[in-house]
């Protein structure tokens, strides 16, 4: 034969037969497949994606906490948690963890920075992981007593280099101590509802504000007036960073702020609910001292300093407010806007 036509196989002799029945194929194709597996075990959902993520988180908290223990291995230490001393009494707890250089993700851990920000975190007793002192701090009151409530919750403390202190805040205004703690636990838009009367609530909504120090500012200003918590959008706005903590000198504890998939939406439920949304801009229809909110719940939407109120939001505020100023040319930016605003309202209470 010519070619490859000797090789054994190389020819198939005579033709496949029909099959006969499906051999069971259909049968199987009726049964069942048995309960519906959990949300986090379905690759398609949300649950699972967090699943996932904190999978990876405490895989890459454990790889950190080795990388740091060999770090720390042979350095002189006698502060706070060094290597080289008894640590100052601290009692032994899960070793916080060294993050890679660059922006931190959402899954990642969040590090409160400032002195009276990490005080007030322990005082309420938010979960933390790590207490990191700078070397050769210069403690004060508030030091110490960050440093007596981490080792009475058993959590570990440990002194680091001033650059790696401005690396784990992101640049932050550090002050020398750094509290880690798991990603902030937004609220629900409804959430800040839920249990109060309507004629006595103030909310506080962001729209468009994309700087976090703006958003510690407003969260603090929240707290100074008793509202109810702050709203941001999901998507483009500021988050509760170490920046926003530490702008909020610890009222970020106090305040719950909740994150909206869809402003608009949330606004209007808002609206549903009875709430007078009223709108902060410079080209407002109403000057700030004839605002009148009295007997009413109240949402205060502010813009960005540069972009104002969207349209679509602004369509959905029941009046928009502008405050009076000498120097028209002049601007505010979010977090003092807002504390005036809500002083305002505060004294028509």
């Amino acid at each position: 034969m010519p070619g490859n036509a000797g090789r054994r196989g190389a020819v198939r002799r005579g033709k496949k037969g029909p099959s006969v029945g499906s051999g069971g194929q259909r049968r199987k194709a009726l049964e069942g497949r048995g309960p519906t597996p959990k949300a986090a075990d379905r690759p398609s959902h949300p649950a699972n994606d967090r699943k996932l993520a904190q999978e990876q988180a405490e895989k890459k908290a454990e790889r950190d906490a080795k990388a740091v223990a060999g770090m720390r291995k042979g350095r002189p230490g006698g502060g706070p948690g060094g290597s080289g001393g008894s640590g100052g009494g601290f009692r032994p707890g899960s070793r916080p963890t060294r993050p890679s250089q660059g922006r931190r993700s959402g899954t990642g851990s969040e590090y409160v920075a400032g002195r009276n920000s990490v005080l007030e975190a322990l005082q309420a007793g938010i979960r933390a992981t790590g207490l990191y002192l700078q070397d050769g701090l210069d403690s004060d009151t508030r030091v110490r007593d960050a440093v007596r409530l981490a080792s009475d919750a058993k959590m570990s403390v440990l002194s680091v280099g001033r650059g790696d202190l401005d690396r784990l805040t992101d640049g932050a205004v550090h002050q020398g101590v750094a509290l880690q703690i798991p990603p902030y636990d937004y609220a629900h838009p409804d959430d800040l509802l839920a249990g109060k009367k309507r004629s006595d609530v103030v909310i506080i909504a962001l729209d468009g504000v994309t700087d976090t120090r703006n958003l510690g500012a407003v969260v603090r200003s929240a707290g100074a007036f008793g509202a109810a918590g702050v709203v941001v959008p999901s998507r483009r706005s500021a988050g509760m960073t170490a920046g926003a903590w530490k702008a909020s000198a610890g009222a970020a504890v106090r305040v719950p702020v909740a994150r909206a998939a869809n402003l608009a939406r949330a606004l209007q439920a808002y609206k549903d609910a009875g709430l007078m949304v009223v709108g902060l801009d410079a080209e407002g229809d109403v000057e700030l001292p004839s605002l009148d909110v009295e007997g009413t719940g109240v949402c205060l939407v502010v813009g960005s300093e540069g972009e104002g109120l969207s349209r679509l939001v602004r369509d959905l505020c029941d009046t928009v407010v502008s405050i009076p100023m000498a120097a028209q040319t002049e601007s505010l930016n979010a977090g003092v806007a807002a504390g005036i605003v809500l002083y305002a309202v505060a004294q028509q209470r």
